[in-house]
């Protein structure tokens, strides 16, 4: 069973006890594969590493690999599929969580990514789509104009939310509690992370756990 960690998002770099989890789970560093939430939008050359975020929070924690590669819609389906497999980590971006859900399954990469033995990460968008299921909502988001509830690649049974800007008065407005009625809802607020290893969840920062309408700030354990 693969470890997996869900990233709202950090403003800056991650916080020390993070690094510290990181750098003991991730002991196979060949090669990195980050998935764009955004595949659509690069034109020209590869994406400058430099530019991601995410890729400056790994730097940033010295965590380096023999090789990387970015995924989006300029790369051929079939050398995306061999990269997953792979993949010593596989970090799944942050931008419209829409379109890397539509992206994994045209490029046919959910299967696989289920089935690596890599560690998974996944920052905002990212993170929403490694859960069972995550919701759009009308509520939540003024662009859209219904709810819309997505399945995840499932690699662990809860749903998660992972919208960095909202906080506990939005989450306690009620839009996730209809999906509580359904499965456990983990809610993340900005600067925050959840660890899924052999089977245990821990949390690091301010998230919230919601299940049937009742909704609870869970301790710090990470």
């Amino acid at each position: 069973m693969s470890t997996h960690y869900y990233f709202s998002w950090f403003n800056d770099v991650f916080p020390e006890k993070l690094v510290e989890r990181l750098q003991e789970d991730i002991t196979d560093r060949k090669s990195l594969v980050m998935i764009s939430a955004e595949p659509s939008d690069y034109e020209g050359e590869q994406v400058n590493f430099d530019d991601l975020t995410e890729w400056t929070w790994l730097t940033q924690a010295n965590l380096s690999f023999d090789e990387h590669h970015f995924i989006d819609y300029r790369m051929q389906k079939e050398e995306a599929q061999q990269l997953i497999q792979n993949a010593s980590v596989i970090f799944l971006c942050g931008g419209d969580p829409v379109q890397q859900h539509k992206f994994l399954a045209e490029y046919e990469l959910s299967d696989m990514i289920k089935n690596s033995n890599a560690v998974i990460i996944g920052a905002s968008a990212g993170a929403l789509n490694m859960a069972a299921k995550w919701i759009s909502s009308a509520d939540a988001n003024p662009k859209d104009e219904t709810t819309t509830f997505y399945e995840g690649l499932s690699f662990d049974h809860f749903a998660y939310e992972s919208h960095a800007r909202r906080d506990y008065s939005t989450f306690v407005k009620g839009y996730l509690f209809p999906l509580s009625e359904e499965m456990n809802v983990y809610a993340a607020e900005q600067e925050s992370a959840i660890r899924v290893k052999k089977g245990k969840i821990d949390i690091l920062g301010p998230v919230y756990f919601i299940s049937e309408s009742k909704i609870q700030k869970l301790i710090e354990t990470l």
